[in-house]
């Protein structure tokens, strides 16, 4: 009896983009069922879980709309365009990156203009903010030596809402700018929003660096055609994003580069960058699982990777440790704010709606194909079996896995109910990265989807981003 003809390559394919969209519409299921509850469950029960009249986003349901609209639902249609969408297959790589930093800049101004010039920036003059007090600063040694003791509410002269919650790094950014003489929101704000701008083009650089440039082609659009865009313009935490990014980057690189001084250099670099965010946030010290992922998916051996890593992270604990003369210790500051969260609105905030509302949250910022892409994800989990200690990782699996993980201990560890949506903002891009795995016939109506669910998000709900 002859032999049975082997399976034709044609139809593994077909075998296996099938199942990768029956996950992936699993995985839109998924996320529309945790954002409806998100959406109806306080309605539903009756509980103020403290988050405005549009949980579990924190503001309000107004319709509006302004001249800016317009140029965001141009940025829209053009992105569902298959000429533009070749076009931008045969743009050279560093066009592509400068222009991902345009389009992200425009994508943002035309979003925030929905609220009129205040969108560009006045939050960022509110008294819990950030850029009241840097005009106020007069004596950064005597702000740095009475940081902690100001934190908890019931101390005298205590510090605004998100300088308590901070690490002092993210107020001294806006002191350097009010001493540059850009004083105003205005100013600052648009700052804010050429820093933020450069997070696709920091994400796609560190995935080039680790060898999937393609992959990095595919996922740019999606980096800076989204939701995200409504509170990265404007918000400090776009600037942690930044930082973040580029820290990525230049650990990426490091991996990458093929003599030992450019090696060590972008090891440093990396460290002051990644050290800077630890002084900017308390929570990106999960940063430390996403550095994890960069260096397992980079190349040499195992031993390279780890000094590599080892120098990062030196240079990281020696910028926390600048600090300390100076009169501020990361780690004594970090229970005293423990104290304070829960001495205010944290502790009338539900936990139990907060664990799936942050979720909710998330799905709103990331917007609809991030739900979708975490689900065709998952069709590869069975693969991490075969995976060995030593070998090197698969980038975009790596990066993802990283994202979801950080979200995962944030979310869990409840310090973190409601407000989320820009708390998530040095995450999301890394979790997006998830869309890769999506069809090819995916990419061009969920980018689509994506600027859809952005347009709405910037005209139906007024945050107090």
């Amino acid at each position: 009896m002859p032999p049975a003809p082997a399976p034709s390559t044609a139809a593994t394919e077909v075998d296996v983009g099938s199942g990768v969209r029956r996950w992936a519409v699993g995985g839109l299921v998924v996320g529309a069922v945790v954002l409806l509850a998100a959406m109806t469950v306080p309605r539903l029960t009756g509980v103020d879980v403290e988050a405005g009249g549009a949980p579990p986003l924190l503001g309000d349901w107004v319709l509006r709309w302004a001249p800016s609209s317009l140029v965001a639902a141009v940025l829209v249609l053009a992105a569902g365009t298959p000429a533009v969408r070749d076009r931008l297959r045969r743009t050279p790589w560093r066009w592509l990156l400068a222009l991902s930093w345009v389009v992200a800049t425009v994508w943002m101004v035309s979003l925030a203009l929905v609220d009129g010039v205040e969108g560009l920036g006045r939050i960022l003059d509110h008294g819990t903010e950030y850029l009241q007090s840097a005009r106020a600063v007069d004596d950064v040694g005597a702000l740095l030596r009475t940081y902690v003791d100001r934190i908890p509410l019931d101390s005298a002269d205590n510090l605004p809402v998100h300088l308590a919650g901070h690490p002092p790094g993210a107020v001294l950014m806006f002191v350097a700018l009010v001493r540059l003489g850009l004083e105003s929101y205005l100013a600052v704000g648009l700052v804010v929003v050429a820093v933020a701008a450069t997070v696709p083009a920091a994400v796609a650089v560190t995935l080039d660096r680790l060898g999937a440039r393609e992959a990095a082609r595919t996922a740019l659009p999606f980096l800076v055609v989204g939701p995200s865009a409504v509170f990265m313009a404007v918000s400090a935490d776009a600037v942690f994003a930044a930082t973040a990014a580029w820290g990525m980057a230049a650990l990426a690189g490091a991996g990458a580069a093929p003599r030992a001084v450019t090696r060590w250099g972008l090891a440093v670099l990396s460290g002051l960058l990644l050290g800077w965010c630890l002084m900017e946030s308390y929570g990106l010290g999960l940063l430390a699982l996403l550095a994890l992922a960069v260096l397992l998916a980079s190349p040499g051996t195992v031993r390279q990777r780890a000094t590599t890593g080892a120098v990062s992270a030196g240079v990281a604990l020696l910028v926390v440790l600048a600090f300390v003369p100076l009169g501020f210790a990361w780690w004594e500051a970090y229970p005293v704010l423990h104290e304070r969260y829960w001495a205010g609105l944290a502790d009338r905030r539900p936990g139990w709606y907060w664990v799936f509302g942050n979720l909710g949250a998330l799905l709103l910022c990331a917007g609809p194909l991030l739900a979708a892409g975490l689900g065709a994800g998952a069709a590869r989990l069975p693969r991490l079996r075969t995976v060995r200690l030593g070998d090197r990782a698969d980038a975009v699996s790596a990066l993802v896995l990283a994202g979801v993980a950080m979200v995962a201990v944030a979310d869990l560890s409840l310090m973190s109910k409601a407000e989320v949506e820009r708390i998530w903002l040095p995450f999301v891009p890394w979790l997006l990265l998830s869309v890769v795995w999506l069809p090819p016939r995916w990419h061009r109506w969920g980018l689509v989807a994506q600027g859809v669910a952005a347009l709405l998000l910037a005209h139906l709900v007024r945050t107090v981003w």
